[in-house]
């Protein structure tokens, strides 16, 4: 087996009371202002003055950031640079799901490295460490406060540039399930499939490991049981919990084995027509590992029992055709789109964002290669 790495940040705090707990080790770092990265729905929920509050009684200042877009811009980070730097903040706090850690990533990169956001697409072009980045997650899908992935839409170029570099790793994760608890279906149903994305992707990816493949393994199983439970209830706190290891334990596999087409895919249209990302991947998952099939069926095949498919009596082809089944269930028992069409995706746009996609970093370790006109069909497929 080739040397793999790991990468993880330092410390990761999970569980009911995870962000009271984390004051403590922020207090404990010495920082003495944040620049707080988040969204203005979770302003007007009084979730990011909970955060200022608790910091202010810790001593610690604290100015709020809350321009960032569902997918958020290379103008998102130029705007909350400046008012890190205008209000001399020491440290980065993203409070959100991925839009607020991505955009904290790329302003946090900035800040030490100067130059433009742009400037560091694709995988380790940083030469320093980012300014310190604490990631406390509202939502249970992304994991992007405990990844080295950093997703930020090029208006210029109407597309999503795939920025990973170890150097974009927060050094606190925090996943509280009573932070998530106000989370509405449609969110709560997009971000878990977009944990089950990364969990099989890294699953099949070309860089798995025996490390990856438990968290991936581990994944699957916990999102297949909590779910439909989170989605139904938001304030089933075990499911929300469940549901928070999951998404940090699929993180845990596709930060170290990367991913696969479907995000290659879903990046274009999140970029090209503002998409919200995990119904994007929900979307493409069942038709980019139709496709990766015959490469790895009989890792797809396991992924339909971790799913609770019976499985002893199919072969690796119809294990696998039986996990595509599972995934399209899942998705719809949860209220995901039926396809691209109901998002309003253009047949006409299909060649344009197939070109783009093979140019995405996270299709270098899909399990099977593609053309440009497979990565149409696959398109065209979901549409």
């Amino acid at each position: 087996m080739a040397v793999t790495k790991f990468f993880i940040p330092a410390v990761n705090t999970l569980g009911q009371g995870a962000l009271d707990d984390a004051i403590g080790d922020i207090v404990a770092l010495g920082f003495r202002k944040a620049l707080i990265v988040t969204d203005k729905p979770l302003v007007q929920l009084g979730i990011s003055s909970q955060v200022v509050d608790k910091l202010q009684t810790q001593g610690i200042e604290a100015v709020v950031f809350d321009g960032v877009q569902p997918n958020p811009t290379t103008a998102n980070v130029a705007a909350g640079l400046a008012m890190l730097k205008q209000a001399e903040c020491d440290f980065v706090l993203s409070l959100g799901g991925g839009s607020p850690h991505d955009c904290a990533k790329g302003i946090a990169l900035v800040a030490t490295n100067g130059g433009d956001i742009r400037d560091y697409e694709g995988v380790d072009q940083s030469a320093k460490p980012q300014l310190p980045l604490v990631a406390i997650n509202t939502t249970a899908g992304t994991a992007s406060e405990m990844t080295r992935f950093c997703i930020i839409t090029d208006e210029s170029r109407h597309i999503k540039m795939a920025i990973v570099d170890k150097n974009t790793t927060p050094i606190l994760s925090v996943n509280d399930p009573e932070l998530m608890r106000l989370k509405p279906k449609d969110l709560t149903a997009a971000t878990g499939m977009d944990a089950l994305t990364h969990a099989i992707e890294a699953y099949v990816s070309t860089a798995a490991s025996p490390i990856t493949d438990a968290c991936a393994e581990k994944a699957i199983s916990l999102i297949s049981q909590h779910l439909r439970a989170a989605v139904a209830n938001g304030d089933d706190l075990e499911a929300r919990e469940q549901m928070a290891y999951a998404q940090f334990l699929g993180g845990m596999a596709f930060n170290n084995a990367s991913l696969g087409y479907v995000h290659a895919m879903a990046h274009q249209l999140g970029g090209f027509y503002d998409l919200p990302h995990g119904v994007c991947n929900a979307l493409l998952l069942p038709h980019v590992q139709r496709f990766n099939a015959p490469a790895c069926a009989a890792r797809l095949k396991a992924v339909a029992a971790l799913m609770g498919v019976d499985t002893s009596a199919l072969d690796d082809t119809a294990g696998a055709e039986a996990a595509i089944v599972a995934i399209q269930t899942l998705a719809s028992d949860i209220g995901i789109p039926a396809n691209l069409t109901a998002l309003e995706v253009k047949a006409e746009d299909i060649p344009t964002l197939a070109s783009n996609a093979l140019k995405d970093a996270c299709g270098l370790t899909n399990p099977r290669q593609a053309s440009h006109e497979e990565i149409m069909g696959i398109f065209q497929a979901a549409m």
